[in-house]
């Protein structure tokens, strides 16, 4: 497997404890060799779709290949299949109720911005597209593998899955190192599942892999106890500890040298905290020696802090075995928070998002940022309205008012705070939770019982959110009918305006999704269509053809971030109201390298809008599909933005000529979508 793009922060989206991993890596030498074949195998999902998503040959900009993805997910799983190994994927869930890892979530928020900036601006760098994870989940559905998603963070799930089991971990989080684990844990840099082996019979094909020995690696710092490792994770500092409150006692220790340290000198503190910890036996007695450093007031703060961190390493005793074999996912957590139990079970098969969970605990959300105009507002101010329905369902308050008194009686809606871009800068802001039609206001519907609200009541709700009625959507196969939702939303709420090509670059490939749906997985109850097949090869030539003009236009990739956001937003809102509308298949539906080329050539050569035309059934599915869009805003909607355009143009060029120019902050531009108005306060962080 190529690792030119894969480090255990980036792949996985979880550092682990810092600089462990380019230790390890460096020496080599707390390796063994495994062939992995025949056995269990826990799979960290995170780490696993992050690793798949920044292929070598994977491009960042233009938002994502999703069928491209899903053939990699499909090929990784099939390789296990092929050598006997049983995947069980774990997905992490939520923020969990105590939030610990918010600082570290905000300093890789901040991270991807830089990232999704230097791309906007060509320059190199991987950044995960929007909506990998949700095509990931269902790729996992689709070929049968088994998955669960955590409560929270997965770490300690997978740990105590693996040790249920005696299997190994797969994974590229450095807290792996760490744990102690039976079956040991494959870094997913040493596991070649694209070189699987054939070996002699009667053993069958394996994928060759390197195993972490933690007795290796205890026994290179002499006679380092594995029961310390959590210990050194803490103070060295991981995702949920830094190490401001142990500065105190680096400061003053005299930690031994050791071993020699890595490349210009790197890794001498981690070396040095690990030969001091080898001399105590136990954990407890290295924590009142470390406490001596410290001033007496300090000392038994740090002492919880230490020790409650170090839970963080002890396997979970949550029961993944009774998930995967009776679909129970029971979580003392969860109760806590109370959380309904239809929502439990719905997070833990992956029909509800992390999402859905972190708003409805904490109130807080964080929208991951895509490769954008950065001098532009979010992309993901577009989909407000619809995240304001989301929070109205999950945090409404109660109409009741028997047990209020007048005095106690309020009107003001919850609200969320969502951590967004503001150009370069990631900030938070305040939203207001949208109010809610009577249906679901009636208290007889709180969220534990949303699912008893009548289907075509919260078919009713998504449409109005939406903006669309159920007659513009029967033309379209089931399958289609959110995207083609989604897309009237996007073309009447987007700013700046959605411009024709772009709109047609989406369409023709939505359409180009759907051809390569029925003739690959053909129905088999219909008569297969010759005409279908002369298209799809037809169309499979045109994009084999080489690419006239590769220019990037950052304002259509604005644009198509846009419609991801509405998109996932009403998958979202979709997936909470028991799907009243089929749920799309995502890796049939966009593909950024495709709509960017659609697009660029639409502008230079019209005719490309007839690249379907050999397939009746498909020409006019694109001429029903623009109509439908073309349907939602006024006659002139396009003929108008055409004019301006060229009304702007001349401007321009009377400007140059006065040789002035002019410099202006690009506003905050309000929606012009009208499904829901609500202020949104925004605050600087």
């Amino acid at each position: 497997m190529p690792p030119a793009r894969v480090t255990a922060g980036t792949a996985s989206g979880a550092m682990g404890v810092q600089g462990l991993t380019g230790f390890v890596e460096e020496r080599g030498v707390f390796f063994t060799e495994l062939r992995v074949r025949d056995t269990k195998l826990v799979i960290d999902g995170s780490s696993l779709y992050h690793c798949l998503c920044f292929a070598p040959d994977a491009d960042f900009r233009r938002g994502g290949d999703y069928g491209a993805f899903a053939a990699a997910v499909r090929d990784f799983f099939g390789a296990l299949r092929a050598c006997g190994v049983a995947p069980f994927v774990v997905l992490d869930g939520g923020r969990g109720a105590e939030d610990r890892k918010l600082p570290t979530l905000r300093s890789r928020a901040a991270e991807q911005l830089r990232a999704a900036h230097g791309l906007s601006r060509g320059a190199g760098g991987c950044l995960a597209p929007l909506l990998t994870r949700e095509a990931f989940v269902q790729a996992l559905g689709r070929l049968g593998v088994p998955f669960v998603q955590c409560f929270a963070e997965a770490d300690r799930e997978i740990a105590g899955l693996a040790n249920r089991w005696g299997c190994p971990v797969l994974s590229l989080d450095s807290d792996f190192f760490v744990f102690d684990l039976a079956g040991g844990y494959c870094p997913l840099s040493h596991f070649q599942w694209r070189s699987v082996r054939a070996a002699a019979a009667p053993h069958g094909c394996f994928v060759p892999a390197r195993c972490f020995s933690a007795e290796r690696f205890c026994g290179h710092f002499g006679s380092l106890s594995k029961a310390l490792l959590p210990l050194f994770a803490v103070m060295h500092g991981n995702d949920f500890v830094g190490l401001e409150a142990l500065e105190a006692f680096f400061s003053k220790v005299r930690l031994p040298r050791g071993c020699a340290a890595g490349r210009g000198g790197r890794h001498l503190r981690l070396q040095g905290l690990l030969n001091w910890l080898a001399q105590f036996a136990e954990p407890a007695e290295a924590v009142d020696n470390v406490l001596k450093y410290l001033k007496k007031h300090q000392r038994e703060e740090i002492r919880e802090l230490l020790c409650t961190s170090m839970e963080d390493y002890a396997p979970s005793d949550v029961n993944l075995e009774d998930f995967f074999q009776n679909g129970s996912y029971e979580c003392e957590a969860a109760r806590k928070a109370d959380v309904p139990q239809w929502v439990l079970d719905a997070f833990a098969k992956g029909k509800l998002a992390p999402f859905v969970i972190n708003a409805l605990i904490l109130r807080s959300t964080f929208l991951r940022v895509q490769v954008e105009n950065m001098q532009r507002p979010s992309a993901h101010g577009t989909a407000l309205p619809i995240r304001q329905v989301i929070y109205g369902l999950l945090l409404r308050v109660s109409h009741s008012t028997e047990d209020a008194s007048p005095s106690k009686q309020t009107n003001e809606l919850p609200v969320v705070c969502e951590f967004d871009r503001c150009q370069k800068t990631l900030k938070k802001t305040f939203v207001q939770a949208a109010s809610l039609p009577p249906d679901f206001c009636d208290d007889r519907f709180p969220l534990d019982k949303l699912m008893e609200v009548p289907v075509s009541c919260r078919q009713m709700l998504l449409l109005e959110t939406l903006g669309v009625k159920m007659s513009s959507l029967e033309p379209f196969p089931s399958h289609l009918q959110l995207p083609v939702a989604v897309t009237c939303y996007w073309i009447r709420c987007s700013e700046p305006e959605v411009k024709l090509n772009q709109l047609k670059a989406l369409l023709l490939m939505i359409v180009s999704g759907e051809l390569q749906r029925i003739t690959d997985d053909p129905d088999p109850t219909v008569l297969p269509a010759e005409d279908d097949s002369v298209a799809y090869n037809e169309f499979l030539k045109w994009k084999e053809k080489k690419v006239q003009n590769n220019d990037f236009d950052l304002d259509a990739a604005h644009s198509f971030c846009q419609w991801q956001c509405c998109l996932q937003m009403g998958l979202y809102l979709n997936q909470l109201l028991g799907t009243p509308l089929s749920e799309p298949d995502l890796s049939r539906l966009y593909t950024g390298t495709l709509v960017h080329r659609l697009y660029q050539e639409l502008k230079s050569a019209p005719s490309v809008e007839n690249l379907f035309l050999l397939s009746p059934k498909m020409a006019q599915l694109y001429l029903v599909l623009l109509n439908t869009m073309e349907s939602v805003v006024s006659p002139d909607f396009f003929q108008k933005m055409t004019k301006t355009k060229s009304e702007s143009c001349k401007k321009r060029k009377a400007s140059r000529k006065k040789k002035t120019v002019t410099r202006r902050g690009v506003p905050e531009t309000q929606h012009s979508c009208n499904v829901n108005r609500f202020a949104a306060l925004e605050v600087d962080d």
